[in-house]
């Protein structure tokens, strides 16, 4: 019974027939970064589960329909309980907002998500820290403030990206590694992912945090890969699934660029 329990440690997902009868989600982000709203396009990639990715409607730019909509919404003229900033996910009567809460609730509805609530926290724990990975990542090339173009903090990009580089990215992906042998030898459900056998949703926004540093600090990651194998491990075994390598090879998939949370200046990646 133990071994049944344990292959079960990821809560079941929703058949496609089940899928398919269901309206498709309403993703509400950027149209033209990656950014946050990144994490969340993966796990639903993941799930095959519909979805619109409304500010990128057909023929839709910074002024169309789809973003008149999602700024209604973050004005709270449309809703009763606006979300703060994108991403945003409608689904049926909700509006859920925040990156690590949208995770939270795909999660546990498609199977991206252990099944028991211990599970479904500890999820949400390793999302939160990701989230806190990747908001640091953002920091270092807006180090005094976000409405300050880079070119206006040069020298303190700088000096934040070095201390970022030799030592946040290191006690962010040594405890990932962690995590991961952790995991590896549990003995009852370990594999080689986070949380269980199976594939969560904090493997597949581990997956765009490795992605995104190895964009932003190409140097400083190639002189770090070989001391977190798990994760880089991880990060490829990811990028082969098969709905997330069609979704990564298609037009779906916005390309790094310096707009986003990920940025590359080559002034901030000086390697190790």
């Amino acid at each position: 019974m133990r071994k049944q329990a344990s292959r079960r440690s990821i809560a079941p997902r929703r058949t496609r027939t089940a899928q398919k009868k269901a309206a498709p989600y309403e993703l509400y982000y950027w149209p033209s970064i990656q950014g946050r709203g990144e994490f969340v396009r993966l796990a639903l990639e993941e799930a095959g589960a519909p979805y619109v990715d409304v500010a990128r409607g057909k023929g839709d730019d910074d002024d169309g329909p789809g973003m008149t909509a999602m700024l209604r919404l973050l004005e709270g003229k449309a809703v009763e309980r606006p979300p703060f900033a994108p991403p945003f996910l409608r689904s049926g009567e909700l509006i859920i907002g925040q990156t690590a809460n949208i995770l939270l609730f795909l999660g546990a509805r498609h199977g991206l998500a252990p099944a028991a609530e211990g599970g479904r926290l500890w999820a949400n724990q390793l999302q939160l820290t990701i989230a806190d990975l990747v908001a640091e990542a953002h920091d270092t090339h807006h180090p005094i403030g976000g409405s300050l173009y880079y070119d206006d903090q040069i020298p303190e990009a700088k000096r934040s990206a070095a201390l970022f580089r030799t030592q946040r990215i290191p006690k962010f992906l040594g405890y990932f590694e962690r995590v991961l042998h952790a995991n590896r030898s549990g003995g009852r459900s370990g594999g080689d992912h986070l949380i269980g056998a199976r594939v969560s949703y904090p493997d597949l926004s581990l997956f765009q945090a490795v992605a995104g540093l190895t964009y932003a600090f190409p140097r400083a990651m190639a002189a770090l890969a070989g001391d977190y194998p798990r994760v880089m491990a991880l990060h490829a075994r990811v990028a082969e699934r098969p709905r997330i390598a069609k979704y990564l090879g298609s037009s779906r998939r916005i390309a790094f660029n310096e707009d986003g949370i990920f940025r590359h200046y080559e002034a901030l990646d000086q390697g190790r």
